[in-house]
C-alpha cells in the first residue's frame, strides 16, 4: 500500500437548514487502502462520502485529490465512481451491457470494451453471466455487477454507500469477504460507508468512527476495538460493560464498590470517569479466585462461545467464554489490569440524534456512468 494521501479533507463544514452535519472535519485517506466511515444515522458519514464524490459541496473547507483542490469540481470530472445501496443498474440491459455502458459513453473501440468487460466480470466472479438479465440476478450478483461497472471506468477511488444494506445476513457476510478480495485485486482505494460495526471490522484497513458531525477516532480495526479513545467509540464498536468510576490516582481506579489496578494515568485525582470492559476480557473462575463474584443469570450459546450474564448486586455483567456456566450458580470473574479501559465521562443519551442524517440530505442522485 502506498503511503501517499490520495484524498484529503481540510476543515470541511456542512449544514442543512441550519443543522450542522459536518463540523470542521479533517481526514486523510491513503492511496490503495480500504477505509470505512462508521457511525450511527446522523453522524455525517454519508455527507462526507457525497462531498468526496462531488454530489455535495461543503459550506467551508477544501477537498484535495492527489494534492489538487477539487472542492468545486463536478462528479463526472473526478477520478472516482460510486456504488449506491440501490445499485442503479439498467433493468433493460443485460449484465454485459450494464458493465459496458460507461465504456460506450467514452466511445472506446468494441474490442477494448469487450476485453475490459470480461476482465471486470472475472474480477467479480461473474464470468458466464454476460447475457443474463440483471433483474434475474440475486442481490449479491447485482451488487457485483454494479461494482464491475464502476471499476470498468478505471477510477482511482471507489465510493460505496452502504451497498450491503439490502442483503440478507448470510449473503452480507459472504459479500464482506468478496468486497475485500475485489479491493485488493483491483488495488484501488475503497471508501465505504456503513453503520454496521461488523462490516467495518471485517473489511477495513482503517476505520473512521464518526458521531454528530465529528470524527471520534481513526485507526485500524484492532486499535479502534481494543483501545477506544472514548466511551462513545467503546459503546458503538462491539459489546462492552460500562460502569461509572472514580480515578483515585495513576493506575488506580475505584468502581463496582472496590479498588482495581489499571494501566491508565493522567487523570485528575478523584476524577469521575467511565470504565469500559469487553466481555471477552472477563475470565470465568471459582468464586474465591475472582475479583468479581456474582450469580449466573443466563448462559446463551452464540456459536463460537457462550454469552453469560452474571448478576452482582445492582449490576449485571456480560462475559464471553468458551465454557458453559450453569444459571443459578455463584461464579467468579477475573479481571486483569489491562482489561480495564478508562474513559472521560460520556453522555450516552446525547450520542444518537433524534433525526437521521438521511432526512437532511437531498434526494439520492443517480450514479455517474
Amino acid at each position: 500500500m502506498a503511503n501517499n494521501n490520495i484524498i484529503e479533507l481540510v476543515n470541511v463544514t456542512k449544514s442543512f437548514d441550519g443543522d450542522i452535519v459536518l463540523d470542521n472535519i479533517n481526514l486523510k485517506i491513503k492511496d490503495g487502502e480500504f477505509i470505512t466511515l462508521l457511525g450511527p444515522s446522523g453522524c455525517g458519514k454519508t455527507t462526507t462520502l457525497r462531498i468526496i464524490g462531488g454530489f455535495l459541496y461543503p459550506d467551508s473547507g477544501s477537498v484535495f485529490f492527489d494534492g489538487k483542490n477539487i472542492t468545486n469540481v463536478p462528479p463526472y470530472k473526478r477520478h472516482l465512481n460510486t456504488v449506491f445501496q440501490k445499485y442503479a443498474l439498467f433493468p433493460f440491459l443485460n449484465v454485459y451491457e450494464n458493465v459496458a455502458f460507461g465504456l460506450r459513453i467514452k466511445k472506446l473501440p468494441e474490442a477494448k470494451i469487450r476485453a475490459k468487460v470480461l476482465e471486470m466480470l472475472e474480477l467479480v466472479n461473474l464470468v458466464g453471466f454476460e447475457k443474463r438479465g440483471v433483474t434475474a440476478l440475486s442481490g449479491g450478483q447485482q451488487q457485483r455487477v454494479a461494482i464491475a461497472r464502476a471499476l470498468a471506468n478505471e477510477p482511482d477511488v471507489l465510493l460505496l454507500d452502504e451497498p450491503l444494506g439490502a442483503l440478507d445476513l448470510k449473503l452480507r457476510k459472504a459479500m464482506q469477504i468478496e468486497l475485500k478480495r475485489i479491493q485488493q485485486q483491483a488495488d484501488i482505494t475503497f471508501i465505504y460507508v456503513t453503520h454496521d460495526q461488523e462490516e467495518a471490522l471485517t473489511m477495513s484497513d482503517t476505520i473512521v468512527v464518526m458521531n454528530k458531525g465529528h470524527i471520534q477516532q481513526i485507526g485500524s480495526p484492532e486499535s479502534v476495538y481494543n483501545e477506544p479513545v472514548n466511551a462513545f467509540v467503546a459503546d458503538f464498536i462491539g459489546e462492552s460493560n460500562q460502569l461509572d468510576g472514580i480515578m483515585l490516582a495513576d493506575y488506580q481506579v475505584e468502581f463496582n464498590g472496590r479498588v482495581y489496578q489499571c494501566v491508565d494515568k493522567g487523570f485528575a485525582k478523584r476524577e469521575p470517569i467511565e470504565v469500559v470492559i469487553r466481555p471477552e476480557d472477563l475470565k470465568l473462575c471459582r468464586p474465591e479466585e475472582g475479583n468479581i463474584v456474582g450469580v449466573v443469570k443466563s448462559c446463551i450459546f452464540m456459536g463460537a462461545n457462550f454469552s453469560i450474564e452474571v448478576e452482582q448486586g445492582d449490576y449485571t455483567w456480560t462475559a464471553h467464554s468458551i465454557h458453559y456456566a450453569q444459571p443459578g450458580d455463584t461464579i467468579g470473574l477475573y479481571l486483569e489490569p489491562d482489561a480495564i479501559h478508562i474513559m472521560k465521562e460520556f453522555d450516552n443519551d446525547d450520542a444518537y440524534p433524534d433525526d437521521p442524517e438521511e432526512e437532511l440530505l437531498p434526494p439520492e442522485e443517480e450514479e455517474e456512468a
